[in-house]
């Protein structure tokens, strides 16, 4: 994009960021925050430009072996003038390009993970116990009516082969195989199953069945109440600390991104800690008394970012944000069974959240660090930028 209404004319790198930095392809024109802040500025100081996405799409990240690639290059080479868009003031960048006030102070880290839905359904009860369960206990109905029934159709104590003996009984059933099966279901209720048969056999297998459905009733009022009480225990990740003490749930930045170079140094800064405490402890020059002071049964210094970063090393990181919104929402075929948490940028994060509905902002933010307008080093457009 060019303006032409200014005296000067500067280049001008961004990485895409919504809602920082956004192009739509098909009127060619830029827009966002950072564009807004820029077009701003070109208002007061009197300058065109001219705007372009970097190559690789990096903001710029210092390799092993000290080249840098993304905007911070481009200024580095001097292909660029200005670098616009969601960079964060860091200190290895500060060594080798100049960066402006800052536009948006203190923006941290955070996750991002899938709001969890709340199943309802109207058969939820019958969840308590497995498919094969409820199989068994419905074949033990059909097969203990269908024996009530043989047993009083052949016994000749039955009522039905003795209606002239039990003639002048009260109760009179004679158990048909509908009667039968209306015995053994209205026999699980509190209600009961009315009259038992007359023969023995009969009432042998009815007793049977009482004992039965009482272990059954039994066993299901327990299971449903450890089904509600465990449902009720499982406790949402709110907090890093929560996400680093539990394995459930795989977790992640993009790689490179500011979230990975934190935890990157995190464990880094721990394992030298841990060498410093370790060389003291061993030191030979060290009396006795002294070295009893560095004895401790615990260990000594956190290692929680270390644990955190061979998790995220193991489970792999994702190349870009699409990746990771994709494994939040368990689009991956490799992952579909699998909770995954995505950490970035709080801003990036917060804009994913009011956009999207079934994603949710977890925990408060960490590491902040600001977001300025970087330019080459030495640039006078650091003070002309700073005092518009």
């Amino acid at each position: 994009m060019l303006n032409h209404t200014a005296v000067k004319s500067f280049r001008v790198v961004t990485v895409i960021t919504p809602p920082f930095v956004m192009y739509d392809p098909e009127t060619d024109t830029w827009s966002g925050y950072c564009i807004d802040l820029l077009e701003n500025i070109r208002n007061i100081l009197k300058f065109e430009y001219e705007i372009r996405e970097v190559a690789d799409r990096e903001f710029g990240w210092m390799k092993p072996d000290g080249t840098w690639n993304g905007m911070i290059r481009e200024l580095k080479d001097k292909r660029a003038d200005i670098a616009l868009g969601a960079l964060s003031v860091m200190a290895e960048r500060e060594n080798v390009v100049d960066f402006t006030v800052p536009y948006y102070d203190l923006v941290g880290i955070s996750i991002l993970m899938q709001k969890q839905k709340a199943e309802t359904s109207l058969f939820k009860f019958l969840t308590v116990l497995e498919n094969d369960v409820w199989l068994c206990i419905l074949a033990s109905y059909f097969f203990t009516s269908f024996l009530m029934w043989l047993f009083d159709r052949w016994s000749p104590y039955s009522y039905q082969n003795n209606k002239e003996k039990y003639k002048d009984d009260e109760e009179k059933r004679e158990f048909s195989l509908k009667e039968c099966l209306w015995f053994c279901m209205t026999s699980l209720t509190p209600q009961g199953g009315g009259e038992a048969p007359k023969n023995l056999s009969g009432r042998l297998v009815a007793a049977t069945w009482w004992l039965f459905g009482f272990i059954i009733i039994a066993s299901y009022t327990a299971n449903l109440a450890a089904f509600l009480t465990v449902s009720r225990l499982e406790t949402p990740v709110e907090s890093l600390d929560g996400l680093s003490k539990q394995y459930k749930i795989q977790y992640a930045p993009i790689r490179p991104s500011q979230a990975y170079t934190y935890f990157d140094r995190m464990a880094k800064i721990e394992t030298r800690f841990y060498e410093i405490w370790k060389a003291m402890s061993l030191n030979d020059s060290l009396s006795n008394a002294e070295r009893a002071e560095l004895a401790v049964w615990d260990y000594p210094v956190s290692d929680k970012y270390t644990k955190m970063f061979q998790v995220m090393k193991a489970v792999g990181f994702p190349t870009n944000q699409e990746e990771a919104v994709r494994r939040v929402r368990r689009q991956l075929h490799d992952s579909s069974q699998t909770e995954f948490a995505f950490i970035g940028d709080a801003t990036d994060i917060r804009y994913l959240e009011m956009t999207n509905c079934d994603l949710v902002m977890v925990g408060e933010e960490f590491s902040r660090k600001p977001y300025a307008i970087a330019v080459q080093q030495g640039s006078p457009l650091k003070d002309q930028f700073n005092n518009a």
